[in-house]
């Protein structure tokens, strides 16, 4: 049988943990309303007809309660049995909250039987589709979690997934080499053979593309999009500016208390010069956080014009009529987003001074300035956002809502309380006037000053076919063949800090992670549509609050075992669940899934002062 390590703990923890067919009436009501149904091409039919009955079946049953005492002797014998599913002795694991008054999103995640999983929500979520897809909601194995104890370095340099590439070597700063699986359930990979290697500098990148060491890179520089497009032997591909980089400045740190002062930096800067001086061809001005292609932008409100007169005079009314010291922290990786980091840190410290502010430029190493700036540590600091996913939410909701960090301080109330009223509104109108009032509120506010949308883009060899330049920035380079080459060598912008990205947030890792690691649900390659992955087919119940994934059949993951449903359940629960003892990962912030889904359950009580 396999090990019920996870299903014990929680249980421990006072949680609902029993075999599916709870007494939970919403998975009755899951099964009677008329459902909202997306399903795979091939024979989509005939499995969405077998998915609903085996779950009319299995509510029938009567309900379990697991024994946690057993369980764990279960779990010794486990190494003996080999898989509980080619036994036929299938366990399906079910944790659920003790109600929805914790605040998070999910009341209830259950394997119905070995190939189904359900999600119960305690409020509707137009974008859960999309979230789901995200390369930090990749499943593992519920064996290697509970190996490692779902953190430290086994965990986070030794991915397991499902997907057509597996880890074969990370060097440490030098270079990841992932070999093409065997048994992948899908198309073959186009390589033997896909190698990561990475440099911070645009025309080292532009260099090695040049003399043929690698196949691909990200973000050509600014002037080199004219010498890869005039090349016979490259390819240039453009992306558009779904991303944000702004300057972040934390509320709960003085003089950012005050949000006169807050104010004033967003009238002194003057963002037009920014991108004019330091941004490549397709960049554009933000004039709100959310780019213009992101589903919730709207034309009004747009920030506020360049007055450095306006913004001596809120200065002085804040009682800093002659300025103030501060550190502007930033890390020296180029994104779409921001492709010269340090270049535009000391033009922003050139600006600030027309105010009286005395900025000091302080560059810090790419993972501890992400989980300093994440954990509220640093009073202002350059950093953005590319999409996930083209939905408001991804945006807005991981930045300003209830979930977010705290990285801009204590959040706004208000802002949050409209960001969850837009998260779970149908009607495209109503959520567009919600989110044109959450806008003038960051206005209002000034948690941030929305600076750019950086244009960017991909460059090949001209032999690779199938490349891509993503919206998201997850190119799938399985689909990719590199000529007549057996390996495909890619060179992004820095080094990944971590392949548990359940625990990550910067795109380095994501990509990595996409190549190894899959969800239940994926985008469509080279663009943003939801479509199958692991999960065949789902469906949701009338009111979006119950969905169910058909999981594909025979899908093993590289150690050999094969996919089930509790795999799903222990990749969400070991994030969800706070109290849990795999709730641990890398840093153990779990950043995407408290803003996405809400928060966790068993969150512990955040210290006064």
């Amino acid at each position: 049988m396999r090990s019920r390590k996870l299903l014990a703990a929680s249980a421990a923890l006072a949680l609902v943990v029993g075999a599916c067919g709870s007494d939970d009436d919403s998975s009755d009501d899951a099964s009677d309303a008329d459902t909202a149904e997306s399903v795979a091409p091939d024979d989509a039919e005939s499995e969405d007809t077998e998915a609903s009955d085996d779950a009319e079946e299995t509510e029938d049953t009567e309900p379990a309660t697991e024994d946690t005492e057993a369980s764990d002797d279960d779990a010794d014998d486990s190494d003996d049995d080999g898989d509980a599913a080619a036994s036929g002795d299938f366990e399906p694991m079910s944790v659920s909250a003790p109600d929805c008054d914790y605040g998070g999103l999910f009341d209830t995640i259950a394997a119905v039987d070995e190939l189904t999983v359900e999600f119960t929500l305690c409020q509707p979520d137009v974008a859960f589709e999309s979230k789901v897809a995200f390369s930090a909601f990749g499943i593992w194995p519920d064996e290697v979690l509970e190996e490692t104890g779902g953190g430290g370095p086994e965990l986070f340099e030794n991915p397991v997934g499902t997907g057509p590439y597996m880890l074969e070597q990370w060097d440490r700063g030098n270079q990841l080499v992932m070999s093409a699986n065997p048994d992948y359930w899908g198309d073959a990979a186009g390589s033997d053979t896909l190698v990561f290697r990475w440099s911070e500098e645009a025309a080292q990148r532009l260099v090695e593309l040049q003399s043929g060491s690698v196949d691909g890179i990200d973000n050509p520089g600014r002037d080199d999009f004219e010498v890869i497009s005039s090349d016979d032997t490259l390819q240039l591909l453009e992306r558009e500016g779904t991303n944000v980089f702004y300057l972040g400045l934390n509320r709960d740190i003085p003089p950012f208390d005050d949000e006169r002062v807050r104010q004033a930096i967003a009238m002194a800067l003057d963002r037009q010069r920014i991108v004019d001086a330091f941004y490549p061809p397709g960049s554009s001005v933000a004039d709100q956080f959310l780019p213009s292609s992101i589903f919730g932008y709207t034309e009004e409100p747009t920030w506020y014009d360049v007055d450095l007169d306006m913004a001596r005079e809120l200065m002085a009314e804040a009682g800093y009529a002659d300025g103030f010291d501060v550190t502007l922290n930033y890390r020296d990786v180029v994104r779409s987003y921001l492709p010269s980091p340090g270049t535009v840190g000391v033009d922003i410290q050139d600006q600030l001074s027309a105010i009286g502010i005395n900025v000091t430029v302080e560059v810090m190493e790419s993972g501890a300035f992400l989980d300093a700036s994440a954990a509220g540590e640093l009073p202002m600091y350059m950093l953005g956002w590319g999409a996930d996913y083209p939905d408001a939410t991804n945006f807005l909701d991981f930045h300003f809502g209830v979930g977010a960090s705290d990285q801009f301080g204590e959040g706004f109330e208000d802002i949050q309380a409209l960001l969850t009223e837009g998260g779970q509104v149908n009607d495209p109108d109503e959520r567009l006037d919600i989110y044109m009032q959450a806008t003038e509120l960051i206005k209002e506010h000034v948690p941030m000053v929305p600076v750019a949308h950086g244009g960017s883009g991909t460059a090949y060899r001209a032999d690779v076919t199938n490349a891509q330049a993503s919206p998201l920035g997850n190119e799938r380079f399985s689909v990719m063949e590199p000529g007549d080459r057996d390996t495909f060598v890619w060179m992004q912008n820095a080094e990944p800090i971590g392949l548990y990205c359940a625990d990550e947030t910067d795109g380095e890792s994501l990509r990595a992670c996409e190549q190894i690691n899959e969800s239940l649900l994926s985008y469509e390659v080279g663009g943003t549509a939801v479509e199958a992955a692991l999960a065949e087919s789902w469906e949701s119940n009338e009111d979006g609050t119950v969905w169910t994934f058909t999981l594909r059949d025979g899908v093993t993951f590289h150690n050999g075992n094969p996919l089930d449903a509790n795999d799903v359940v222990a990749t969400y629960v070991a994030q969800w669940d706070a109290a849990s003892p795999l709730h641990v990962g890398r840093e153990g912030t779990f950043y995407y899934f408290s803003a996405d889904f809400l928060g966790f359950l068993n969150a512990p009580e955040e210290e006064e002062g």
